[in-house]
């Protein structure tokens, strides 16, 4: 399952963010693929597209859980929801 991980960084969480970023490299673990990252220039919010199991998924939002307000959110692409919608109503 794809997932779309936004994050918020709260001001006084922002320097502390930062440096684990820089030393980790934003690392995630064993169960999760990054399908793409983004940051908000200027800003403290981000995205992070991910694939993976839900434990690896769980294990990340852990590991950032004390610096970081994360939503998430499972994500499907454009076939997918084409395929359902062609199921759903027909062509």
């Amino acid at each position: 399952m794809k997932y779309m991980i936004a994050w918020r960084v709260p001001p006084e969480s922002y320097k502390a963010g930062v440096k684990r970023f820089l030393k980790s490299g934003g690392t995630i673990p064993k169960g999760l693929k990054s399908l793409g990252r983004w940051h908000a220039p200027g800003s403290m919010i981000g995205w992070h597209l991910v694939e993976g199991t839900d434990a690896a998924l769980a294990e990340n939002a852990a590991k950032w859980a004390d610096l970081l307000e994360l939503t998430i959110t499972p994500v499907i692409d454009d076939a997918a929801a084409e395929a359902v919608g062609k199921k759903l109503y027909g062509k």
